[in-house]
């Protein structure tokens, strides 16, 4: 009864499938997971890097746009109500 019990636990073990972290060593796999850890820091700074990038085009592009507004549209986009000051 014993060995069959042995057997069963010994093929359930054997059924596993073999994963490529079972065929590396330890210190390679650290190795592997620090690099994969790196890249991710690296495009998360690019993606960062991006985003001011566009923040900085498009705030110059508004820059530009109302330096060349003329009187009339500079006057329609003003808060200021000329009765307040009669």
């Amino acid at each position: 009864m014993k060995k069959k019990k042995q057997v069963k636990q010994q093929a359930k073990k054997e059924d596993k499938p073999v994963t490529l972290g079972d065929m590396l060593n330890k210190d390679l796999m650290s190795q592997l997971k620090a690099k994969q850890q790196e890249l991710k820091e690296k495009e998360e700074k690019e993606r960062q890097k991006q985003k001011e990038e566009a923040f900085r085009k498009k705030r110059e592009e508004q820059r530009l746009r109302e330096k060349n507004m003329s009187f009339e549209e500079l006057l329609a986009q003003s808060e200021m109500d000329w009765k307040k000051f009669k």
